[in-house]
C-alpha cells in the first residue's frame, strides 16, 4: 500500500481568494492574547465569536490542507546550531512514571494490523535524526535534535486503511492530540526516543514522544502511549484545542 496522502486538489485563484474570504470572516472576529490561546476582541460578544469560530473551523481546515504541501521538508540545521538548554518542559498533568521495561506503544483504529510494540521493537526499526526548529505558541523556539522513528515507517507495519483522514494521540500524563494523517506521515514526523544525541529524558516526555518542524508544540505530545488511526475528527480534537487554540497549528 502506498503512503502518499498529498493532497491534488486544482482550485482557481478565484476560488482561493473566496475562500480565505469567508474564513477572514471568522478570524476578524478573534484575536490572539500572549498565552496564544484565542479570545474574542469584542468581549461582549464572546459568546457568538465562539459560535461563528466553530463554523467556520471546517473551512479554515480545509485551506490549511489544501495549503499544505505534505512532502515539503522544514528546514533542518547543522548540529552547531542545536540549544541544548532552550527547550522548556510543559506538562498537562503530573509528570507520568512510565517503566520503559514494560511500555508498550498501542496502534490501532483504522489499520490492517494493529500493534503493540515494546522499546527494544521500536529501537529495531530505521533511526533517524534531525536536528529542527521547535517552536511554541508562547513566542520562544529551541532549535533541537530529535532522534527516533518515522510515524510513516510505523504506518507501513500496520497499513491504515484508505478512509484513515486523522491521527489521535494519547500520552502517559492524560494528554491528547489529533493530526490530519497528511502531516502525521510526513517524513519529518517522528516518533522521538532521543534529544540532541541522548536517551530523552522523562521530562522532555520519555520513553517516547512526537517531534516535527511542521507543528506548533503544543501539537507535540510527550510520553505516547497509544496511536489511533480514524476516518472521523474526534469530539476531543486535543487539550489546547478544545481549551480556543487552532486545530491544525501548521508551520
Amino acid at each position: 500500500m502506498q503512503f502518499d496522502r498529498t493532497i491534488h486538489r486544482r482550485f482557481s485563484r478565484r476560488q482561493l481568494l473566496q475562500y480565505t474570504g469567508l474564513a477572514g470572516m471568522g478570524l476578524a472576529l478573534g484575536g490572539c492574547s500572549p498565552s496564544g490561546k484565542f479570545t474574542s476582541i469584542f468581549s461582549p460578544l464572546h459568546s457568538q465569536t465562539d459560535n461563528v469560530r466553530n463554523a467556520f473551523e471546517p473551512l479554515n481546515q480545509r485551506i490549511e490542507e489544501l495549503l499544505f504541501k505534505s512532502q515539503t521538508p522544514a528546514p533542518e540545521y547543522p548540529i552547531s546550531a542545536i540549544e541544548p538548554n532552550a527547550l522548556l518542559v510543559n506538562t498537562y498533568d503530573a509528570t507520568p512514571q512510565i517503566d520503559p521495561a514494560t511500555y508498550k506503544l498501542i496502534v490501532d483504529g483504522e489499520v490492517s494490523h494493529p500493534l503493540q510494540l515494546s522499546m527494544p521493537e521500536l529501537q529495531a526499526m530505521p533511526f533517524i535524526a534531525m536536528v529542527i526548529r521547535h517552536i511554541c505558541v508562547e513566542g520562544w523556539s529551541a532549535i533541537v535534535q530529535w532522534g527516533g522513528v518515522r510515524l510513516y515507517d510505523l504506518a507501513r507495519l500496520v497499513q491504515p486503511k484508505p478512509q484513515a483522514r486523522y491521527v489521535y494521540f494519547e500520552s502517559g500524563d492524560k494528554y491528547y492530540e489529533s493530526w490530519d494523517i497528511a502531516s502525521a506521515l510526513h517524513p519529518q514526523t517522528l516518533l522521538a526516543y532521543q534529544k540532541n544525541g541522548q536517551a530523552l529524558s522523562v521530562e522532555n516526555g520519555a520513553p517516547l514522544r512526537l517531534a516535527s518542524p511542521i507543528k506548533l508544540g503544543y501539537k507535540q505530545s510527550k510520553w505516547v502511549t497509544r496511536i489511533t488511526f480514524t476516518n472521523e475528527l474526534p469530539s476531543r480534537k486535543g487539550y489546547w484545542v478544545d481549551e480556543g487554540y487552532e486545530w491544525f497549528a501548521g508551520l
